[in-house]
């Protein structure tokens, strides 16, 4: 496609009309960590207890989203790079609409996590590190993908076969080696009450 017939239109409903409607502002929490470190069973409790006091939310989850929009990716560099690219658009676009958006993925690469950020204004965008050992990670992993990896079943597996950069500044880091779950629901909720986003 000839990237000049390409027009980007205009919206008609202003971003703060939106926030008015919604009772809040549009957000992305992005949870980034080992797997099995707890991303996405913090990032599902947070959206649970955000929805019962009427916010919008919605939860993007690494496996759901590579069951669709990135099926077609494996999990070289390359394609976790374009994985993530994918994703960050299409949170972009759900922040625009009002939305809180709760990503959990793995995100092994600092250089696309930046990237991320930068699609967003300042004060919207709030990366949470779930810090966790491997080990860990390995001992909660019900689908047994830590022992594939580590029999070398599963190639280019993040924190095995495969670096993971943690994040140098992120807005939250939670210990969920040593913190359960509601607690760092908790902490994300409070997060966003500090940050002025609901």
């Amino acid at each position: 496609m000839n990237k000049n017939n390409i027009t980007w239109h205009n919206v008609l409903v202003s971003g703060e009309e939106r926030e008015k409607l919604h009772g809040h502002k549009g957000a992305v929490v992005w949870f980034t960590g080992l797997s099995a470190s707890g991303k996405s069973t913090v990032a599902h409790i947070v959206e649970k207890e955000l929805f019962s006091r009427g916010c919008s939310t919605y939860v993007f989850d690494g496996d759901n989203v590579r069951h669709g929009l990135c099926s077609d990716l494996a999990f070289s560099a390359a394609d976790r790079t374009e994985n993530i690219r994918r994703i960050g658009e299409m949170v972009k676009l759900f922040v625009d609409a009002g939305i809180i958006v709760l990503a959990a993925f793995i995100s092994p690469f600092r250089k696309d996590r930046d990237r991320i950020r930068s699609l967003f204004k300042e004060g919207i965008f709030f990366e949470v590190y779930m810090n966790c050992p491997a080990e860990i990670c390995s001992k909660r992993d019900k689908k047994g993908i830590y022992e594939k990896a580590k029999a070398g079943i599963i190639k280019e597996f993040t924190g095995i076969s495969s670096p993971y950069e943690p994040p140098l500044s992120p807005e939250l880091v939670i210990d969920s080696a040593e913190t359960g779950a509601d607690e760092a629901a908790g902490k994300v909720k409070l997060l966003l009450e500090q940050g002025k986003i609901i």
